[in-house]
């Protein structure tokens, strides 16, 4: 009988949300190239309020570009979850659990030390199904690195 026991990618592996990720740098261009044209098309303006247009411009490219930056890395001595603000690196042996629930917004990671770490890399958003893959693919590099590594001292 063959089997049939989900086989963990290969290392090193990277889970983030595309589609999101895509949506939101566009968006970032087009945002930046519409509020710059309009500020530098507006008759009447003088050079500060012009550079204030593209300041703007620049902040709003910098909020959507950090909210296309979570991911979550899997490399042999452990995962890296880097959220909106915070990057944060776990041993296997540290991850209990891969939760995703019906209607989380993202993964969240049970951890060793009884707390639980949001993993916004992987998120059903605009890609549900492909969230939901790459949840079960975390799950079973936790389950099959978490029985070869030596127990975290206590």
């Amino acid at each position: 009988m063959p089997d049939t026991t989900p086989q963990p990618p290969a290392l090193p592996v990277v889970f983030r949300p595309g589609r999101t990720r895509a949506v939101l740098i566009v968006l970032a261009v087009v945002a930046f190239a519409t509020i710059t044209a309009v500020g530098m098309l507006l008759g009447g303006l003088g050079p500060g309020e012009r550079l204030s247009f593209v300041l703007t411009a620049v902040l709003l490219v910098g909020v959507l570009l950090l909210l296309a930056r979570p991911r979550v890395v899997a490399d042999e001595t452990g995962v890296t979850v880097v959220n909106l603000t915070t990057r944060r690196r776990l041993a296997w042996p540290e991850i209990l659990r891969v939760n995703l629930r019906h209607g989380d917004p993202w993964v969240f990671l049970d951890l060793s030390d009884g707390t639980s770490l949001p993993a916004l890399g992987i998120q059903p958003g605009i890609a549900r199904q492909r969230a939901i893959a790459d949840a079960r693919a975390l799950r079973d590099l936790v389950e099959a690195r978490s029985d070869t590594l030596p127990e975290a001292p206590l």
